[in-house]
């Protein structure tokens, strides 16, 4: 799977957990920039992704997460075990 399938996937999913359809991220794109973004929807966020890409992330990769492309990064490396 290309980076840039997992951004589309990854606004999709951002884009219903949030409910809101106008989101649009990047790899750059940080808490700090959207709003919707907290602690609570992070944990919403993650498990949300695990389902979706059929993954699995402990509690310290989630912590880490700091970044849209951190996730990608975390994807990939799921995708590719």
């Amino acid at each position: 799977m290309e980076r840039s399938e997992i951004v589309a996937e990854l606004t999709k999913i951002f884009r219903k957990t949030f409910q809101n359809d106008k989101i649009s991220i990047d790899e750059q794109t940080t808490p700090s920039d959207l709003k919707e973004w907290d602690s609570l929807n992070h944990a919403q966020l993650i498990y949300a992704i695990e389902k979706h890409f059929i993954i699995k992330f402990n509690l310290k990769e989630m912590v880490k997460f700091n970044s849209v492309g951190q996730i990608c990064d975390g994807i990939e490396v799921k995708i590719k075990l």
